[in-house]
Parts: C-alpha cells; structure tokens; sequence
C-alpha cells in the first residue's frame, strides 16, 4: 500500500500538478536508477532510460492502476523500455544488401554526408534553434546547456545552483515541449 503522501501526489500529478511530478521524481529516481544501474552495468544507459521511464509514467499518469506500487509501475515501464531498445538494436543490425546497389553501399561505407544530407541537417537544425526560442527562457537555457554546450547533469546543476534532480526534471519537462511544438506544427 502506497503512503497518503504518494497517493496525493499521484492524484495531483493526474491533473498535471508540476510539483506533484517533482516529488514523485524525487522520491523514486534512486530506487529506479540503482535498479537499472545493475540491470546495464552502466551508468549513462541506467540514467538515460531511468529518464525516459519517468516520461513515459508522467505522460501516462492517468493509466496507473492504484492496486499497484509506484515502484512496480515504474519497473514495468523501464523494463519495456528496454526490450524496445534491444529490439531496436536487434534490427538495426539487420541489413538486406541485396535492396541496395553498389553506389549506395559505397556511400554509406564512406560515412560522409552528402551534399543533400547537409541540406537538410542545415534545415532541420534551423528549424529547431526556432522552436527552441520560442520555449520559456528556464527550458531554453537547459537545453542550450545539455545539448550545445553538452554539460553533464551535475555540471548544469553546479552552473544553474539547482538540485540535480531539478535539473533532470527540467530537462524532462523541456524536451516533452519541444518535441510538442516540432509535431504541433508537422501535423
């Protein structure tokens, strides 16, 4: 049985409460980090799916089914994560030579872009610096310090004087926006 505190926090979560979502993130982030860090034996990996599992639990916070742990929902999630990646692995190593010419094998054997390829990564880079300006100044700023000046958690933290679970949470936070107004305006 879940505490009163969690319980509450739950429900306020559900009705996009941030706070609520801070504390859930807060109270669980060590125990579902530990969890997979022994799972991966790795500590960017652990993070990094730790990260996604809280996305996808604040995302679907409506669907938790109170006859369950907190816990045992975010391992459920975690663990589908993961085997979505192994899947994902598994079949990106799969390749049909037999679809491609000798042109094209020639060309991804190169690993240079081509002149295209750069069009279009000038393009959709653009594109991206737009909608990152047009995020709240505290999302722009992690992004811009997570990604183009590429700071670890702790060293954004340090910079920003901000708890490193913030820090996550924001950038969590930061990254679900964005990634609503690239499809707002694909759709």
């Amino acid at each position: 049985m879940e505490s009163e505190a969690i319980q509450e926090a739950i429900n306020l979560a559900k009705s996009n409460n941030q706070k609520a979502f801070g504390y859930l993130f807060e109270t669980f982030w060590d125990y579902l980090y530990s969890y997979l860090l022994k799972k991966t034996r790795n500590e960017d990996q652990a993070e990094d799916i730790a990260v996604r599992t809280f996305a996808k639990a604040f995302d679907k916070i409506d669907t938790f089914n109170p006859s369950f742990t907190f816990e045992t929902w975010l391992t459920t999630i975690s663990r589908n994560i993961q085997i979505d990646q192994h899947r994902k692995k598994k079949s990106k190593n799969k390749i049909d030579s037999t679809a491609y010419d000798e042109y094209t094998v020639r060309e991804v054997q190169d690993g240079n872009p081509s002149p295209e390829d750069l069009l279009i990564i000038t393009q959709n880079l653009s594109n991206l610096l737009r909608k990152i300006k047009t995020l709240k100044l505290e999302y722009k700023t992690i992004i811009r310090l997570r990604y183009f000046e590429e700071l670890s958690y702790k060293e954004i933290s340090e910079r920003l004087d901000l708890p490193l679970n913030t820090v996550k949470v924001t950038l969590l936070r930061a990254k679900k926006v964005l990634a609503q107004e690239i499809t707002k305006n694909e759709g």
